[in-house]
């Protein structure tokens, strides 16, 4: 009786959990915008963390609560999606285990806590994100834009700290978080000040790395805000998956279209 009463219970805990992760009620919207609101919070705090964790004990008491909170987040989201193995098959779950066990283990792998901000990009490219954001802002051309925005600032806080942790306390131009930042985007954008070199092979190396994947990034986002609008509606003769707004046919087949239109 008592076995009956716990699964009676265990499958409302998880419909009531799939209703919010993944229905498209009010309340289950309002929902997914605060998670996603206290996702960009914690995120906040991951990229500040070399600069918060001279705080000593309030630091690692927003550790411990980061900790708590993902914690539960995990938990619910891999109870809503019902089977634990399918779950774990999702890259987004590992990224998240890695940063769980940062948190765990704060002073042991400080060296890698840099990486904890590849939770922007898996947020900005998740379908919980667009599946909440997409109701009110429903445009594919804003989706590209912010999925190629978030991949670069993504790409400028990871290099940043990969250079901080690397050389702090080892070449005197790296002070500071905020000098690892400066080095990094001035490596970005070319511009080579010159104030900050990264000494050896290795610091030529990583400085080249910067330049051309910082380089290709930021002019696939000059690319995605100034192309034509598209949107996304596949072609069910030839699949072709962007056309023009106002298209009637198919520029590669012909195919007659019957894309949704609110004017």
């Amino acid at each position: 009786m008592k076995a009956a009463e716990q699964d009676g219970k265990g499958l409302r805990l998880r419909a009531r959990l799939r209703a919010l992760y993944h229905g498209s009620s009010p309340a289950a919207v309002r929902f997914r915008f605060g998670v996603i609101i206290v996702d960009l919070a914690i995120i906040a705090f991951f990229i500040a963390a070399p600069i918060l964790r001279d705080y000593g004990w309030a630091f690692y008491t927003l550790d411990i609560l980061v900790l708590l909170l993902l914690s539960a987040d995990l938990a619910a989201r891999a109870i809503a999606w019902g089977g634990l193995r399918d779950f774990l098959k999702r890259p987004i779950v590992w990224v998240d285990l890695f940063v769980l066990l940062t948190l765990l283990f704060p002073d042991a792998l400080f060296n890698l806590g840099f990486l904890r901000v590849l939770r922007l990009w898996t947020l900005i490219h998740s379908e919980f994100f667009w599946r909440t954001v997409g109701r009110r802002y429903d445009d594919t051309r804003i989706e590209e834009i912010v999925k190629t925005a978030g991949t670069l600032v993504t790409f400028v806080f990871v290099v940043t700290g990969f250079v901080y942790t690397s050389f702090i306390g080892r070449y005197e131009g790296i002070s500071g978080y905020v000098d690892a930042l400066y080095f990094t985007v001035t490596s970005l954008t070319t511009t080579g000040y010159g104030d900050i070199l990264l000494p050896g092979v290795w610091g030529r190396l990583l400085s080249i790395v910067i330049m051309l994947a910082g380089v290709s990034l930021f002019i696939r986002l000059i690319q995605t805000m100034l192309r034509p609008h598209k949107v996304l509606h596949p072609c069910q003769t030839c699949g072709l998956q962007r056309h023009d707004p106002d298209a009637v046919h198919c520029k590669a087949c012909g195919q007659i279209l019957d894309i949704p239109n609110d004017d």
